[in-house]
C-alpha cells in the first residue's frame, strides 16, 4: 500500500509513533543480515531479491529509492498493521480521513487490532459499510529509510520484487489526495517491472518458470480491474438514479449478488495464477469494493500507456510523471477502453 497514514488525534499518533519507532530501531543493514549464519536460508535468499529489484529500480525505471529497502526489520507478528476503510452503503462515496504530506485518504492504519476493531465498530454503529484487512508493507514516501519487513518476505520471489518496486514507485510519484491513482499506478509499475526483471535478468529470460509467472499474475489483475470496473459503473447507476434508498440498498444487493454469480462463471476461469479466494471470502459491500477498486482501477489502460511508449517501463513513468501536473484528474492521461488480455 501507499503511504500508511497517520491522524491527527494525540492519542493515535503516539502510539503509531511508538510502533513505527519499533520497526525502525529494529532495523539491520540487509547485508549484514545475509552475512549472518543464523539467517535462514529462505530469507536470506529473498533479502538477496530485494536488493537486486532495489537496483532495478534505481536503474530500469528511474526511481530515486534513496536509502530505502537498504535494511531488513524482522516482526514478531505475521501482520504489519489493519487498514480500515468505509463508505456509505447508498452510494460509492468513501469517508476519507486527513493528513499533513498525502492529504485525504480513504483508510486509515491501526497497529493494534483491538483499536482497529473499536474504531471499525464505531463507523458500522454510525451506518457506514466498513472493509477492515491486514497489510504486509507501507512506504513512508521517502520520509525514513523503509525496511523491508518479514512480513513482506512470507511471498514468493516473484510478489516479493513487485512488492519492492510498487513501494518505491510511489517514492516516484505520488499524487496527494488522489489514492486511487497513486495506488493503481504502483499496482502497474510493479507488476509491470517484476516483469521486465525477471523476463531479461541473466539467468531467467522470457522462458523462465518467474517470468511467466509474473506476465500471468499481470494478466489476471487487469481482468479482475475489469470485472471490478465494470461492477463500480452498475452500481454508479444505481445509486445515482432517483430511486428511494430503501430501493438502493435492496438493488444493490441484486447487483452484488449477479457480480458474484458473473465472477465464478466467467473470471475465475480466465485466471491463470491467481485466485482472488480473498475477495471471494469477504463480504461485499461498498466499503470492500472501494477498497479494491483504489488498487485494480484501469489497470488495462494502464498497460496501454505502456504500449504507447513502446514497451518502454522507463519512458512511459517518466510521462506519467511529466503529466499529472497538467490534469486535474491524472487518470485522463491514460487511454480508455484498452482491451482485456
Amino acid at each position: 500500500m501507499g503511504a500508511l497514514a497517520w491522524a491527527c488525534s494525540p492519542v493515535y499518533v503516539i502510539k503509531a509513533g511508538i510502533a513505527e519507532a519499533k520497526i525502525l530501531r529494529a532495523r539491520r543493514p540487509i547485508p549484514e543480515v545475509v552475512a549472518d549464519p543464523s539467517t535462514d536460508p529462505d530469507t536470506r535468499a529473498k533479502l538477496a531479491w530485494v536488493l537486486e529489484a532495489r537496483t532495478f529500480a534505481v536503474e530500469r525505471m528511474g526511481i530515486d529509492a534513496g536509502d530505502a529497502y537498504t535494511m531488513y526489520t524482522r516482526l514478531d507478528r505475521d501482520t504489519l498493521a489493519l487498514v480500515l476503510s468505509a463508505a456509505e452503503r447508498d452510494r460509492l462515496a468513501p469517508k476519507t480521513w486527513w493528513f499533513p504530506v498525502v492529504g485525504r485518504v480513504p483508510y486509515k492504519g491501526f497497529f493494534d487490532r483491538d483499536d482497529a476493531l473499536s474504531a471499525q465498530a464505531g463507523l458500522e454503529s454510525e451506518g457506514f459499510d466498513t472493509y477492515l484487512r491486514p497489510t504486509a508493507a507501507f512506504s513512508t514516501l521517502g520520509w525514513f529509510n523503509d525496511p523491508i519487513l518479514s512480513t513482506v518476505l512470507r511471498a514468493d520471489e516473484v510478489d516479493v520484487v513487485e512488492t519492492v518496486l510498487h513501494e518505491l514507485s510511489h517514492t516516484f510519484l505520488f499524487v496527494p489526495g488522489q489514492v486511487g491513482f497513486n495506488e493503481s499506478f504502483a499496482m502497474w509499475a510493479g507488476r509491470v517491472g517484476a516483469i521486465e526483471f525477471f523476463c531479461n535478468r541473466p539467468g531467467s529470460g522470457p522462458g523462465s518458470v518467474k517470468c511467466l509467472r509474473a506476465q500471468a499474475r499481470w494478466r489476471d489483475e487487469q481482468r479482475f480491474s475489469a470485472f471490478l470496473d465494470g461492477l463500480v459503473e452498475e452500481l454508479r447507476t444505481l445509486y445515482g438514479s432517483d430511486a428511494p434508498r430503501e430501493d438502493k440498498l435492496r438493488g444493490r444487493e441484486e447487483i452484488f449478488a449477479g457480480a458474484l454469480a458473473r465472477f465464478d462463471a466467467e473470471v475465475v476461469p480466465t485466471f491463470e495464477e491467481s485466485a482472488y479466494g480473498g475477495f471471494r471470502r469477504t463480504p461485499l459491500n461498498n466499503a470492500t469494493l472501494l477498497g479494491r477498486i483504489f488498487y485494480y482501477h484501469r489497470l488495462p489502460d494502464f498497460q496501454a500507456h505502456l504500449e504507447r511508449h513502446g514497451g518502454d517501463l522507463k519512458a512511459a513513468l517518466a510521462a506519467m510523471k511529466a503529466g499529472v501536473g497538467s490534469v486535474d484528474d491524472p487518470f485522463a492521461l491514460l487511454p480508455s477502453g484498452s482491451p482485456v488480455p
